[in-house]
């Protein structure tokens, strides 16, 4: 008997997914039968993705509330589809767009067609979004550091016994790695400000 599962992401573990998820009930997706990844949409590589891929059968249905919620690639969401609906031979529905629902078998020619134009453009929005917020991210880090501000974590201060514990070092009297024992940090530490 063909199944219904939902598909939900987000992007960061500081989003919410309640939204999705109820939107999954309201449709009538068992609990069990909704698959949750916290990653991002750049790439297929999430694991309640792929447990949910293997798990369809011909005839199951795959809800997702929106086009990006599957991805942001736009050709690997083109290919996952193709994927789901002709090899995997289950449907798709996308809750916000009532015109991306591949459970109409007796949609004609025009219908087909209208739904791929959609799907199509749909992806290559998705796609385009993200590369916008890496631009924007991108810009707004090279404004803040031509505004000065400072990124990681404040440089540690060396300690009073610094330059007795350098020069025993530079006498190979030490190791780097207990030169950074006696100050009290990892030997790299040290290292890095015997450059500086």
């Amino acid at each position: 008997m063909p199944k219904t599962y939902g598909y939900v992401r987000i992007s960061t573990r500081e989003q919410n997914e309640d939204r999705q998820l109820a939107a999954m009930r309201d449709f009538g997706v068992q609990e069990s039968g909704i698959f949750t990844d916290k990653l991002s949409g750049k790439d297929f590589e999430r694991p309640a993705y792929r447990r949910l891929r293997k798990k369809l059968k011909p005839g199951d249905v795959l809800v997702i509330k929106s086009i990006d919620r599957l991805g942001r690639d736009y050709r690997e969401i083109l290919e996952q589809w193709r994927i789901i609906t002709k090899e995997k031979q289950a449907a798709i529905v996308v809750l916000d767009i009532p015109l991306l629902d591949t459970r109409q078998k007796e949609r004609d020619l025009t219908g087909t067609f209208i739904a791929d134009l959609v799907l199509q453009i749909l992806s290559y929005v998705a796609q385009t979004e993200r590369e916008l917020i890496r631009q924007r991210q991108t810009e707004g880090i090279e404004a803040a550091r031509v505004r000065g501000v400072k990124f990681g974590r404040p440089p540690m201060e060396r300690p009073e016994m610094f330059l007795e514990i350098c020069s025993a070092w530079e006498r190979q009297e030490i190791s780097a790695r207990e030169a950074g024992r006696r100050l009290g940090v990892n030997y790299k530490t040290f290292q890095a400000w015997v450059r500086i």
